[in-house]
């Protein structure tokens, strides 16, 4: 009896749920992200559409308040789910979680993106192809394309090679991953000045424009979040961390990755050969 109460007070059901040793997870850490990221999207849309209807310290306001409850949403979720659990020695199967997390934010992010997308089919219903655009498919965009797709690859086999022990491939992978994604990052920074500077093509060139910059713009950002975990996991990975049994990082940072290349290539097809030969 003595044996079963210092179990239950140590190690049983009550004890792992209080701690998050066991399965169950709870978490105030998404909620304050979501919550962020809401707010952000709200001072973003006010800034654009209601600035007759609200003074303009308000969209301000609630966009800074937002960003900064978004990134320490992130942060907070990632270091209790990826940093903690590792410490922690959790071996793959029991992190299982973390996977399904990942995969129901990129359900919400494929909503955000399908936003956009809807407002592009209005704006192609519309007057086409608009006077104002720009060459789109030039040298840049496909070296754009290109490095993502490698990026992909890229990490796969950097993936691959550390649940095969072969953990200086692993390395080398990952940092070159890592530095495709910088490189992308530049690329479309570039195609946005020339754009801008050569072209005449702004934000406020048409309701295309406003959908091409959108689309994209939310797209780089995403792609800036994924260099961010991706350089975060080559520090650790550096520091001697990660093994076949205990890669949850790196696999959920696979996952959005693939995404983020998935979304670009629809990207691609859409504003930029759509828009170009229709």
């Amino acid at each position: 009896m003595a044996t079963t109460d210092v179990a239950g007070e140590r190690g049983g059901p009550d004890h792992d749920e209080e701690h998050g040793d066991g399965h169950e997870h709870r978490s105030r850490w998404p909620l304050v992200a979501a919550v962020g990221a809401a707010s952000l999207y709200a001072g973003v849309g006010l800034w654009f559409v209601g600035l007759a209807l609200v003074p303009a310290v308000l969209p301000v306001a609630l966009g800074v308040a937002g960003a900064v409850g978004l990134v320490v949403g992130l942060a907070g979720w990632a270091h209790e789910a990826f940093l903690a659990d590792y410490w922690a020695g959790r071996p793959r199967g029991e992190s299982g979680v973390y996977d399904g997390g990942m995969v129901l934010f990129l359900v919400s992010d494929v909503a955000t993106f399908s936003a956009g997308f809807v407002y592009y089919a209005f704006v192609r219903v519309g007057t086409w192809p608009p006077s104002d655009l720009p060459p789109l498919l030039g040298s840049l965009v496909l070296a754009n394309t290109l490095l993502l797709v490698a990026s992909s690859f890229t990490l796969h086999y950097a993936h691959e090679s550390l649940v095969a022990g072969r953990r200086r491939r692993f390395l080398g992978a990952l940092g070159v991953t890592t530095l495709l994604g910088v490189v992308f990052l530049a690329g479309q920074a570039a195609e946005y000045a020339e754009f801008v500077a050569e072209e005449g093509f702004t934000l406020a060139s048409g309701a295309y424009a406003s959908a091409f910059y959108g689309l994209t713009g939310l797209h780089g950002l995403h792609v800036a979040l994924g260099v961010v975990l991706l350089a975060i996991a080559l520090w650790r990975a550096l520091d001697g961390q990660f093994d076949a049994e205990r890669d949850t990082a790196v696999r959920t940072a696979s996952l959005y990755w693939h995404f983020v290349d998935v979304v670009w290539l629809v990207l691609v097809v859409a504003l930029y050969v759509g828009a170009a030969v229709g």
